[in-house]
């Protein structure tokens, strides 16, 4: 068992490399060894349909560890989802020579569409910042449409002000691009580096108030004060904001080619989920 243990931590390995998120590389390979222990699988060859189903059904009567009630399906959706990445890892680097999961199908978790911001709602949440770092943040996620790890992990060193661009240098899947910035953008940005941006020791362009690189949970704080001053309700998160930009975009007849260059996006479908949403606003 231990031998086949050791494929879980070469598939984290594997995730790492292909650029998902920290979170998401430590959950998956959870999810697949939940599944290797609970079937007592011994050889990776041996896994079959049945196992995958048992495992399946198993899921949705097993009771929740920390509260009433079972496991959710965006829970159980997220095992299948890391059981069948784990598997096609496998058939790839040759462990496997089928991959019985590949005709299976899973109910998947229901989830409200994530509803843009309009232009006017944008405009309000700028006039409801308070200080520049506000400012900052809003350009960073909505007027570059930065991803949340591409602005904890954005340095002072990416921002190139004299070229008006700012550069990703690991996107998602190690997607690297370099982003036009308006000379509203880069004013506010180069404002922030000399008149807020006082620790020179730390890279990092956004700092907290300790002068360490700012984390994810200290950008969504920010984001929620904005929204409460801006007295905006709708349920809004920094990839909303990413969402709301591409959107915005696309309504001032950007091509949906340039905005996944824009978004980083590494497939063209990716791209025209914001599409579908801008036929949908305007009623086509």
């Amino acid at each position: 068992m231990q031998e086949i243990i050791s494929y879980v931590s070469k598939f984290k390995s594997y995730l790492l490399k292909l650029g998902y998120g920290k979170s998401t590389c430590y959950m998956l390979p959870g999810c697949v060894k939940d599944f290797l222990s609970y079937q007592k699988i011994k050889e990776l060859k041996t896994i079959n349909k049945n196992h995958i189903q048992s495992f399946y059904e198993h899921l949705q009567e097993r009771p929740h560890k920390k509260k009433p009630g079972g496991l959710s399906e965006r829970y159980i959706y997220h095992h299948m989802y890391g059981i069948k990445l784990f598997l096609a890892w496998l058939e790839e680097i040759g462990e496997i020579k089928e991959n019985p999961i590949s005709t299976m199908a899973f109910k998947k978790p229901f989830s409200k569409p994530r509803e843009p911001l309009s232009k006017e709602e944008t405009a309000k949440l700028f006039a409801s910042c308070t200080s520049l770092k506000e400012t900052v943040i809003l350009h960073l996620f909505y007027s570059c449409g930065l991803r949340k790890s591409e602005g904890e992990a954005l340095n002072a060193s990416d921002i190139h002000f004299k070229e008006k661009l700012l550069y990703v240098r690991e996107g998602k899947n190690n997607k690297r691009r370099a982003i036009p910035m308006t000379e509203k953008v880069k004013s506010a940005l180069e404002s922030y580096i000399v008149n807020e941006r006082k620790t020179k020791e730390e890279n990092a362009f956004i700092l907290n108030k300790t002068g360490t690189r700012m984390k994810g949970e200290s950008f969504n704080k920010t984001l929620k004060s904005i929204l409460k001053k801006a007295g905006i309700e709708k349920e809004t998160s920094l990839h909303h904001l990413r969402h709301s930009i591409a959107t915005h975009l696309l309504e001032s007849g950007l091509s949906i080619e340039r905005v996944r260059d824009f978004l980083g996006h590494k497939h063209l479908e990716s791209t025209q989920i914001y599409a579908k949403v801008n036929l949908k606003r305007h009623g086509l």
